[in-house]
């Protein structure tokens, strides 16, 4: 006995992919840009920069 395959037409798969990755990029980049442009984040990223700067043997 054979059973019939059915194939699925996965045409527009891709672009659905792309899609769905670009709107979360977009959505990840808001949210760290929200965060570091907020009062935490400045302090965040001054501590880093000042710890970095500070492990220079210069």
């Amino acid at each position: 006995m054979h059973l019939p395959t059915i194939v699925r037409d996965q045409s527009g798969a891709t672009t659905a992919e792309y899609a769905v990755c670009t709107g979360a990029g977009v959505g990840f980049a808001g949210l760290l840009f929200k965060l570091l442009t907020g009062d935490t984040g400045q302090r965040l990223v001054s501590t880093v920069f000042d710890r970095i700067v500070g492990m220079l043997p210069f």
